[in-house]
């Protein structure tokens, strides 16, 4: 027998004494026996910030796929992310790693090696993995997947025949592909990571949804928020509160007229609808196969995104509006008493990796840096969960296009810090949610703001 053989054999008897383990396991006490290793599905949109869904109470938007989601599982509301932006965010989901740790400071392939990321692991585990959509870490190690389709950047893509479909339509399609052809005999694990709601950023219309959606918010008048203003643009620091910075040149794009606003928000929500009916088409699929009740489905985005507000556009920067993004997750081994309800705890894009590796039953190696979020719903009491956590976001381009930021974020209150700079914001969010009154001048906070820069170094310095 050849070493290669060899090495084959062993790992499929691994495999098969782990499915025994899964099958002769007894989790009563969540409500369930498992009989087999859970599947993974990874629903991942892109811009879409914490408060574009209808049951997160937006007035306009309308997601009845996700809005279910959250009723048949649960939905963290103070989610969010270590980075915000594309490719570093990506890297974290993939790695459970702060950007400090993996090493990718934009869209470049991350140093953290792939057999210690959840793709990786789950393959070595017998797991059959895809990847469909956006990848943004470089060039997709296709050789890694078992199924893998990578796009993204337009919102029509040509096809082979040179026919053009809409990048929604090829994610669900391509998602579907892999559900029908999957060897039935593994547990599988796919991403669908779509490119919506992303602009794209070369075309003047920037959001370009689906013919038929266009009827959709037709009569509605998009509200627009109270910080979306002058003033608030120019309470921001000098460094970001002018007219080379990045944000604001996106905002010009998009919202310095009320008449663009609308139109911009409309087709930005259109589009958000649209990825949530190829969401509900994706779990039909799942129903078709008798997958729903082994199958864990987590739905989440990579950043956030301003909508005008500090008169800004995109995200990048440590405001609420960036850094705060949905997670629903309906898990099989969820207890009935949980479903519909929404949890306030600071989860965490980093958390998924670990998560996502408990379920399925495989080691979550040391170099992850979450936490399994499952704790937060499977346990009889809620687990010692954290209280704060940090932020970064590295330079682009020139301090002017877009500046390096960083923050320690609680609950109560939010410090910032600018290192090209070395500025520090401080912000009270129990009076000012909206982070338009900066404190760190203020000698009445002499004290806050010196525990929070501490505790911010601290850390800082635990994320490498």
């Amino acid at each position: 027998m050849t070493l290669r053989l060899l090495i084959a054999a062993v790992c499929q008897l691994v495999l098969v004494i782990a499915w025994a383990t899964f099958a002769s396991a007894d989790t009563s006490e969540h409500g369930s026996t498992e009989s087999e290793p859970l599947n993974v599905l990874l629903l991942y949109a892109d811009d879409w910030r914490h408060d574009t869904l209808g049951i997160a109470g937006n007035p306009v938007v309308q997601t009845p796929t996700l809005d279910e989601l959250s009723r048949e599982g649960i939905r963290f509301t103070q989610n969010c992310v270590t980075t915000s932006i594309c490719g570093v965010s990506r890297a974290t989901l993939f790695t459970g790693q702060w950007m400090s740790r993996h090493g990718n400071r934009s869209f470049k392939p991350w140093t953290t090696p792939w057999q210690k990321t959840f793709p990786g692991l789950l393959r070595e585990h017998g797991y059959f993995v895809g990847h469909v959509g956006k990848w943004h870490n470089g060039k997709i190690p296709a050789d890694k997947f078992d199924f893998s389709r990578s796009y993204f950047g337009k919102h029509w893509v040509t096809q082979p025949d040179g026919s053009k479909i809409h990048v929604t339509k090829k994610n669900e399609m391509d998602a579907l592909e892999f559900l029908k052809t999957r060897p039935t005999d593994q547990p599988f694990c796919l991403t669908v990571a779509f490119f919506a709601t992303h602009a794209e950023d070369s075309n003047p219309k920037q959001f370009l949804p689906q013919p038929e959606s266009m009827s959709l918010y037709r009569d509605v008048t998009v509200p627009v928020a109270p910080n979306a203003t002058q003033e608030s643009f120019e309470r921001l620091p000098d460094f970001v509160g002018n007219e080379k910075n990045e944000g604001r040149n996106r905002w010009h794009w998009r919202f310095d007229t009320p008449q663009k606003y609308q139109t911009m928000m409309k087709n930005y929500y259109r589009l958000a609808t649209e990825v949530d009916a190829t969401c509900g088409r994706i779990l039909a699929e799942l129903e078709k196969q008798g997958l729903g009740d082994n199958t864990l489905v987590i739905f989440t985005t990579d950043n956030g995104y301003y909508h005008a507000e500090h008169g800004l556009a995109d995200k990048w920067y440590p405001h609420q509006e960036s850094i705060r993004v949905p997670l629903i997750i309906r898990d099989p081994r969820m207890p009935d008493s949980i479903r519909g309800q929404t949890n306030d705890a600071f989860t965490l894009n980093v958390d998924l990796a670990p998560t996502i590796l408990s379920a399925t039953g495989v080691d979550v190696p040391e170099t992850m840096q979450g936490r399994d979020v499952s704790s937060l719903y499977l346990a009889d009491q809620e687990s010692d969960w954290r209280s704060e956590f940090f932020y970064e976001h590295p330079m682009l381009r020139s301090k002017d296009f877009i500046p390096a930021s960083e923050a320690l974020v609680r609950r109560d209150w939010k410090y910032f810090y600018w290192p090209e700079f070395d500025h520090e914001q401080l912000f009270d969010l129990r009076s000012d949610p909206r982070e338009e009154n900066d404190l760190a001048g203020d000698p009445e906070h002499a004290d806050t703001l010196r525990d929070m820069r501490d505790r911010f170094a601290e850390l800082k310095a635990a994320a490498r």
